[in-house]
């Protein structure tokens, strides 16, 4: 069981608040933010409590060492990690902090999972299952084809499908792609796309008189597009819904993402190329160690071997 490290909360200083600021609006996605937040007052409370030593490598090993004495999981740690490397970041962007200590700083290692689950996905049979799900004779189905398209066929984060916009969707040596899409750390990429994926966007855009903004959208009750665009627990709700409706019940968004890298890779895509497409952490480790470059002629995506009737 955790036990909760029992602090005093000072107030923020004038510094600490000016900070977090900064790495917030950084983020792209507001429950981002708000985890965020949640994660850099509980590192500044802490850093209060102990007379607000200089922030530097050895100060954050020591503050997940007090997080582990806790007994806080290490999925909690290593988000309160993430939260403090990216504060790091951004201080040294704004000239607070020195680049030495940024980096040392953001050199500090997670916590390793313990018996953590491999997770779930879908085989090709299955994955042809989910795309065929959605009833198309309703305005709402053409939505969620589209939306399962994406998730199964480009391997999106839901963040990511929750900010996807017309403009992101271009062609790029003779394929469609989507363009500068914002994931973790703010890291932009180029994600290939198939073109049964494009149809699908396609469909629902035309549908649904979507011309510019975000691609993915509330349709109320009435049958009507709402202007705005979607959440990502709206996206979540739609897959456990599917799961459910086809009794694939644990299937979550991340299991989408998943079963594109499995069904890339089962159908003979370059392991280096589907990280380029999922945008790993590990990515820029891969390119140098490999001297990979992106290969947009021979994608991920062309390996799924599925395909959606128009």
């Amino acid at each position: 069981m955790e036990n909760k490290i029992t602090l005093v909360k000072p107030k923020l200083s004038a510094a600490e608040k000016q900070i977090i600021n900064l790495v917030l609006d950084a983020l792209p996605s507001e429950n981002s933010r708000r985890a965020y937040q949640r994660n850099l007052e509980e590192f500044f409370f802490w850093h209060a409590a102990e007379n607000r030593p200089e922030l530097n490598k050895a100060l954050i090993n020591r503050y997940v060492k007090t997080l582990r004495d806790a007994g806080a999981s290490s999925a909690s740690i290593n988000q309160k990690l993430s939260a403090v490397r990216k504060l790091a970041s951004e201080a040294e962007d704004n000239n607070l902090i020195d680049s030495k200590i940024a980096n040392g700083i953001r050199a500090v290692k997670g916590v390793p999972f313990r018996g953590r689950r491999t997770g779930n996905w879908l085989t090709k049979e299955e994955g042809q299952m989910w795309l065929n799900a959605p009833d198309i004779k309703t305005l709402k189905g053409v939505r969620d084809r589209a939306l399962l398209a994406v998730l199964i066929g480009c391997g999106l984060r839901r963040a990511e499908a929750a900010i996807l916009s017309v403009s992101h969707i271009q062609q790029r040596e003779g394929r469609w792609v989507i363009v500068d899409i914002v994931g973790k750390r703010d890291k932009m990429r180029t994600v290939p796309m198939p073109s049964w994926a494009k149809a699908t966007i396609d469909s629902w855009t035309y549908a649904a008189r979507i011309e510019s903004g975000f691609i993915f959208r509330r349709v109320n009750k009435g049958g009507n597009v709402m202007g705005e665009g979607f959440t990502e627990q709206a996206i979540y709700n739609i897959v456990v819904g599917y799961a459910k409706k086809l009794e694939k019940q644990g299937i979550a968004p991340h299991d989408l993402r998943r079963t594109f890298a499995k069904l890339a890779h089962k159908g003979g895509s370059p392991i280096d190329q589907i990280q380029l497409s999922l945008g790993h952490d590990s990515i820029q480790t891969t390119e140098k160690y490999l001297g990979v470059e992106q290969d947009l002629s021979d994608a991920p995506c062309d390996h799924l071997g599925l395909k959606i009737r128009i």
